[in-house]
């Protein structure tokens, strides 16, 4: 299993989906983040960027209302 943000037009995260391994891999079965942001667009739509709970893609996991920072390749929490 994947996690995958979809992000708006400000890279704000706007929910965050477990995608399957079959939806994420390629014939030799070697995980790719393209292949499955891909999926996840095809089937609704947008921008997707994966995530992951023990913070080894983008630092930490995305929540909603997080912001992802291309430069960093991070997703950052808001601040109050």
């Amino acid at each position: 299993m994947a996690h995958f943000a979809e992000l708006d037009a400000n890279n704000v995260v706007l929910r965050v989906i477990v995608v399957a391994t079959a939806n994420t891999t390629d014939a030799s079965g070697a995980e790719k983040e393209e292949i499955g942001a891909a999926f996840c667009s095809r089937l609704l739509g947008g921008v997707w960027k994966q995530t992951s709970y023990n913070g080894n893609i983008r630092k930490r996991y995305a929540g909603i209302g997080y912001t992802y920072d291309a430069g960093l390749d991070a997703f950052i929490a808001p601040q109050p």
